[in-house]
């Protein structure tokens, strides 16, 4: 079971990685959990390159030596992406909250 639920987190981890990672890269500011106030306010580049990176890490952490994801295993895969979607979807949810408060939307 433990198994499931790194692999879990570690798609939900490389989903954050995500758009944190792409707007820095792009010199976007971008919600993150170090701006004022927390994960509404906006970071600069720099900070969210560093936090996408933070979660990459994590993510392939928990998919790699914690969760010993098999991409041959369905299971693993369903798991793994299972976690992916869902904090997509929040990320969806909660980022395009955020964007058009701000009027970026």
């Amino acid at each position: 079971m433990g198994h499931f639920i790194a692999l879990f987190f570690g798609g939900a981890f490389v989903a954050n990685m995500l758009p944190h990672l792409l707007a820095g890269i792009q010199g976007r500011l971008f919600p993150s959990p170090f701006a004022s106030p927390p994960g509404r306010g906006m970071s600069p580049p720099v900070v969210n390159v560093i936090w996408g990176s933070v979660n990459g890490v994590a993510g392939w952490a928990l998919l790699c030596p914690v969760g010993a994801l098999d991409p041959g295993a369905l299971a693993d895969l369903a798991v793994a992406g299972s976690g992916g979607f869902l904090m997509a979807l929040m990320l969806a949810w909660h980022f395009g909250r955020v964007m058009a408060e701000a009027g970026r939307a």
